[in-house]
């Protein structure tokens, strides 16, 4: 389902913008449908009865778009990542995150192929529609009512399901309750995700996935990500920030003896001094196959120090799930062979 295509539904019910907005409403905020104590009206008697009589089997519709398949909980007692089954059979990874976020998958699967992910393993499976980008909101909303952030962070590459995610992002700015700077969009760096970003009406914060300085390694560690130079993003992406006002957050994957050399350092400088951003650094998640190693907090610490002394500001962080063995793309892909995941129960 497509938020165009639920909206022309109720039009067809007789509903108006505002009838529209409410309904929604009531769906992104998880209320009840005799409403709540966000709602100064109940819906009855304030939507057309056509609308209210079709309204107790779209939401059930609407529930129906995920099946919550399992949920492996983080040793943080904050995190968990949720693996949810489609409609079609196909699953996709939603994360709690931490601070009261959620990160949500845009695509079954990802072209892009970055080495260092499990999600695009078998290539792109199929895109991700706008409602059902959403409902993983929602479910999250369910199970934390507190819930402040969306980052389009997970399985897949925003960019390359474009109307969706800004559909999606578009719903959840004007009727979820979200600060548009609290609706994050991330990208490997695509020309038309820039020019898009720029027009939208809700225009999110965004996160630039750099992972390093040279061309010439990115193009060996992303290899199906557009052959932008890092220089040509970080240019862009600091133009984005500018004339929407939020940080960018430039996302750097820390992989063991591959980008975390002076060399490296050294360009992360001359790129990102001075910028309006900040660097996510993350260990990476190590995962079977995958030919690289997850470098010691130690070491991370101590890279995340020195760039912080050169005028880089530069947050070091754990991805969420390592514990579990769930780092993007693995609950999925554990599941396709067959193999139960290691659940760990939170406590307290």
């Amino acid at each position: 389902m497509l938020i165009p295509d639920l909206r022309q539904r109720l039009r067809a019910l007789g509903a108006n913008p505002d009838h529209e907005s409410r309904v929604l409403r009531t769906w992104l905020h998880a209320l009840p449908l005799e409403g709540g104590p966000r709602e100064k009206r109940p819906l009855q008697g304030f939507l057309p009865k056509a609308v209210m009589q079709a309204l107790p089997g779209l939401m059930a519709e609407l529930d129906g778009l995920l099946t919550l398949r399992s949920e492996h909980a983080g040793g943080d007692g904050q995190s968990a990542r949720l693996l949810l089954g489609l409609n079609d059979g196909q699953t996709v990874e939603t994360v709690l995150l931490p601070r009261d976020g959620v990160c949500v998958s845009s695509q079954v699967g990802c072209a892009v192929g970055c080495k260092f992910c499990m999600t695009g393993v078998d290539g792109l499976i199929r895109q991700v529609g706008s409602a059902e980008i959403v409902a993983q909101v929602v479910l999250a909303r369910r199970k934390n009512p507190k819930l402040k952030k969306v980052v389009f962070m997970g399985m897949g590459e925003p960019a390359h399901n474009l109307a969706n995610v800004l559909d999606a992002i578009t719903l959840l700015g004007r009727e979820g309750g979200f600060g548009h700077k609290q609706l994050v969009f991330s990208t490997v760096g695509d020309e038309r995700a820039f020019e898009a970003l720029n027009a939208a009406e809700v225009r999110p914060a965004l996160a630039l996935s750099l992972h390093t300085t040279d061309a010439a390694k990115r193009a060996e560690l992303l290899p199906r990500a557009p052959r932008l130079t890092p220089e040509q993003l970080v240019d862009a992406a600091d133009a984005y920030a500018r004339a929407s006002g939020y940080p960018i957050q430039y996302q750097w994957t820390l992989l063991d003896g591959v980008n975390d050399g002076a060399d490296e350092l050294d360009g992360i400088v001359r790129l990102l001094k001075g910028r309006y951003g900040l660097l996510n650094m993350i260990p990476f998640n190590s995962a079977p196959g995958l030919p690289f190693t997850r470098p010691s907090w130690e070491r991370a610490r101590a890279i995340a120090a020195e760039l912080c002394s050169r005028g880089v500001l530069t947050k070091l962080r754990d991805s969420a799930g390592q514990d579990v063995e769930g780092g993007c793309g693995q609950l999925r892909a554990r599941e396709a062979v067959g193999r139960a995941g290691r659940v760990v129960r939170i406590h307290g």
